[in-house]
């Protein structure tokens, strides 16, 4: 295989073969509409990951820290990776120049290696909050999970430098400009083993025997006791005995918050185990392409399962919005309030206007009425403190909305 194939093309994730389909309309066609479809639906639902995670307060989760570092990656993939793939097949060359080459190269390749360490790292941490939830109190949080997103970026973007040196524009025979490799087989087949085993081989494997200790757990054995729930039992048990009895609310509390907590953990181990089987369906196509193509002398590259491959690995980065939408309430809560937010703040300001309009053209008589009808002295400072709480109510009310 020579260094000039398209096959060897590391923009649009090394799977274009423009030699083959330039004339083939129909199959361009088909390309743009489905590569641009999938990359407008995974941008926008990656960057509403990233917001609700922000601007709600109570999604800010270790896990969810770890799915909005999935998301960044997700979204430098398909404008990376997707979205040059449509220009190139509209303009049927190279039109980013020397720099572009290597600036999308380097970005396609980081979204697609911190995606794969994001799945590994959440893997670990829903492992750790369930199979030991007494280690999870000093291990999973919040500022250790950014520590280790930090971490993992650090190493992808120091490991993904090597594709600096690694490709080049050129000039293929039919005149056109191509963003392609500037070495030898030799030295890049390495690389896509090594890739092969450090970003997919070994996180599946992990996950695999991390979520089997977690079904086991989950499904097959009472869940640990967690520290904050015992202590709360225990506070409880003494106010119990304090006021000698217990009331029928209480005891229905008491009893629907171990499963309401178990069924929690299930829906979020279900739907993080969802994203990882996806991601290993949806690269295996691309992963054994080129792993078959490394050993053989004539490589495979029908453009329809090249377009599949591409496909796939486009829409493993546009899906993961949907599946929370689908499999967590808090996310699709979140995921209506971010898109209802301009509705909300509509709403508060004509309500505020209203009832600023109406206490200006209050009538005089019944201003008049009202101070002869006045109630107490000491009715009147209770009345303020009430309309004072329920003012603040609704203002904490509209804040968090």
């Amino acid at each position: 295989m020579e260094n000039s194939s398209k096959f060897d093309s590391p923009t649009n994730v090394s799977l274009a073969n423009k030699d083959l389909v330039s004339s083939m309309i129909e199959y361009k066609a088909i390309s743009v509409f489905l590569v641009l479809l999938i990359c407008v639906i995974g941008i926008i639902g990656n960057i509403m990951v990233v917001l609700v995670v922000f601007i709600t307060r109570d999604m800010r989760t270790p896990t969810n820290c770890y799915l909005v570092s999935l998301a960044v990656a997700d979204l430098m993939v398909l404008v990376a990776a997707g979205l040059p793939n449509v220009s190139d097949s509209l303009a049927g060359t190279w039109i980013y120049g020397h720099a572009g080459c290597l600036g999308i190269t380097y970005f396609q390749y980081l979204g697609i290696n911190a995606s794969s360490c994001s799945i590994t790292a959440f893997t670990v941490e829903r492992y750790i909050a369930i199979c030991h939830p007494m280690k999870a109190q000093t291990v999973c949080t919040v500022s250790r999970a950014k520590r280790i997103i930090a971490i993992v970026w650090f190493f992808t973007c120091i490991y993904c430098m090597l594709w600096f040196f690694l490709v080049d524009i050129q000039v293929n025979k039919n005149l056109q400009v191509e963003c392609g490799y500037k070495v030898s087989r030799n030295l890049y087949l390495p690389i896509y083993f090594t890739d092969f085993a450090i970003f997919y081989v070994i996180p599946l494997f992990l996950a695999t025997i991390l979520y089997g200790l977690i079904g086991r757990i989950l499904f097959l054995s009472p869940i640990p006791n967690h520290p904050e729930s015992t202590t709360e039992r225990l506070r409880e048990k003494s106010n119990k005995e304090k006021n000698g009895t217990e009331s029928e609310s209480n005891k229905t509390n008491n009893r629907n918050r171990p499963k309401g907590a178990l069924s929690s953990r299930k829906q979020v181990t279900k739907m993080l185990a969802v994203v990882v089987v996806l991601f290993a369906l949806l690269w295996m196509p691309y992963r054994t392409l080129v792993l078959v193509n490394s050993f053989v002398e004539n490589p495979y590259l029908d453009p329809w399962f090249l377009l599949f491959c591409r496909i796939c690995v486009y829409a493993n980065s546009a899906i993961n919005p949907v599946i929370y939408n689908l499999m967590s309430q808090k996310f699709r809560t979140a995921f209506k309030r971010l898109c209802k937010c301009g509705q909300v703040e509509t709403q508060r300001r004509n309500t505020y206007m209203t009832t600023s309009s109406y206490s200006m053209v209050k009538d005089p008589t019944n201003v008049k009425s009202e101070k002869k009808e006045k109630p107490p002295l000491e009715n009147q400072n209770i009345v303020p403190k009430n309309s004072d709480k329920m003012k603040v109510e609704g203002e904490l009310y509209y804040s968090v909305v």
